[in-house]
């Protein structure tokens, strides 16, 4: 390879591209894996693109509040506007309640509301197609609910790409990430060593619990600020944009 260019896309000014040791560090990667597990919201989806996380926090927030648990959430946790950040407090307190489980249906019909207008992530249909074509498996391992991604999948033609690997969000929340509660059931669904994985994530907690289960990591960040969150936590492989991705795995399909 004699330019960078040749494996990036042409990034608006202040976005970094891919030097040539990185591209040789994502080649690596990529050849290694046999199996590919995806974060949803961020590396496949925006999901909240058109139906705001934030409303959504708040109303979850405004719930309790109407049963009378207010004081529930700390003014830091009401003000994260993180929906998960939200139902995660509340099973802090309250772990395997009838109110927990309210909750989490009650987000779990606002992912689904989501989908309709959720923002594909840039190449990333393409990629998915391509990786099956070549071979590869693929999983879903996300803290969303398993039954927002199929909906979403489904609504894009990709379900047979995943189905029926797609590990989410349970009534068990401990098992969220970073835990590596499900990276760990796809990995022992698909009979597959961590070493042969790889696992696309988008977040800190995608990080943790890839290392956690011993698989590699492939870092996207959208922006700079997911960009730094990403190298902060330790990610060492992170790509601004999945076509540099992509156009990895068509090369190694040709070679």
């Amino acid at each position: 390879m004699t330019s960078e260019t040749k494996w990036t896309d042409a990034v608006p000014a202040g976005k970094r591209t891919e030097t040539d040791d990185e591209i040789n560090g994502l080649r690596h990667l990529i050849e290694g894996a046999r199996v590919v597990l995806w974060d949803f919201d961020g590396p496949v989806c925006r999901l909240f693109a058109g139906h705001s996380a934030k409303r959504v926090a708040n109303d979850l927030a405004s719930w309790l509040e109407s049963r009378g648990l207010h004081g529930l959430l700390t003014e830091t946790e009401r003000e994260s506007l993180d929906p998960h950040v939200v139902l995660r407090a509340v099973d802090r307190r309250h772990p395997g309640s009838d109110l927990v489980a309210e909750l989490e249906e009650r987000l779990t019909r606002e992912e689904l509301r989501a989908t309709a207008s959720a923002m594909p992530t840039p190449y990333a249909d393409p990629l998915i197609r391509t990786w099956t074509a070549v071979g590869s498996r693929l999983a879903v391992a996300t803290n969303n609910s398993p039954r927002a991604v199929r909906e979403y999948l489904a609504s894009r033609g990709l379900g047979a790409c995943f189905t029926p690997h797609i590990y989410g969000r349970t009534r068990e929340l401990s098992h969220l990430k970073p835990d590596p509660h499900c990276i760990n059931r796809a990995l022992d669904a698909m009979a597959a060593a961590p070493a042969t994985a790889l696992m696309i994530g988008d977040a800190p907690t995608d990080l943790l619990a890839a290392r956690a289960a011993g698989v590699p990591f492939l870092g996207y960040a959208r922006n700079e600020r997911k960009d730094m969150l990403l190298r902060n936590a330790g990610a060492t492989a992170v790509v601004h944009s999945l076509a540099t991705v992509l156009r990895l795995v068509r090369a190694g399909a040709q070679a």
